[in-house]
């Protein structure tokens, strides 16, 4: 076995122990937390915004892991004092993402393990600030989009993360309490809306 192979199998057993409790549901964040792909996100926000005359620090964009698009884009407009049409950007954005990066998307693999491991133990919900046909296709991908019960993506909420909209809908749509769900994410935005919807969560990139 090797080094590799040994650092995934610690994470799974700690991300396993963190895990136990008496929880109904566990609900993934996709980008960053699945998917291992936030550098190809970064990429095409820079590029696209480098086109528009914007020159971004990258780094902003992983601090914003899971808010959508056209709020992230928001901020950007704040910070940069730049005025990109957040949704036309968030438009391109997904297209250049979907053609160009979507199928070099690989997994984090102690997350995805950990979530084949408990599929039909407890209810399996995605939450994501991604378009949901970047979402689907993502899991597809990484081959475990049939082990997801209840998917929750950008602009299918009245607000996405940081507020708790997006984790409250996918418990309901699950039918288990907000107390019952545990949520595993990898960004500030994610934890700070698991929060606030009353969940417990795990921050995967912390192990």
């Amino acid at each position: 076995m090797s080094d590799t192979d040994n650092i995934i199998d610690e994470k799974l057993i700690a991300l396993t122990n963190l895990s136990q409790g008496d929880f109904e549901a566990f609900l993934y964040d996709c980008d960053g937390t699945l998917a291992d792909n936030m550098g190809a996100h970064r990429e095409t926000y820079v590029h696209l915004a480098a086109r528009d005359g914007v020159a971004i620090d990258g780094d902003m964009i992983d601090e914003l892991a899971g808010w959508p698009v056209v709020d992230v884009v928001k901020e950007i407009n704040k910070r940069y004092n730049a005025d990109l049409d957040p949704v036309a950007f968030a438009a391109e954005r997904q297209q250049l993402f979907f053609d160009e990066y979507i199928e070099k998307t690989l997994p984090i693999e102690h997350v995805v393990n950990h979530l084949k491991a408990h599929a039909g133990q407890v209810k399996i919900g995605v939450v994501s600030g991604g378009q949901r046909v970047s979402v689907e296709k993502t899991l597809n991908i990484l081959g475990i989009r049939n082990l997801v019960e209840v998917m929750v993506c950008a602009n299918e909420t009245p607000n996405g993360k940081p507020f708790p909209d997006p984790f409250l809908a996918a418990a309901e749509k699950l039918g288990v309490k907000p107390s019952r769900c545990l949520v595993f994410e990898d960004g500030d935005p994610g934890v700070q809306s698991a929060e606030a919807a009353g969940m417990k969560w795990i921050r995967i990139d912390k192990l």
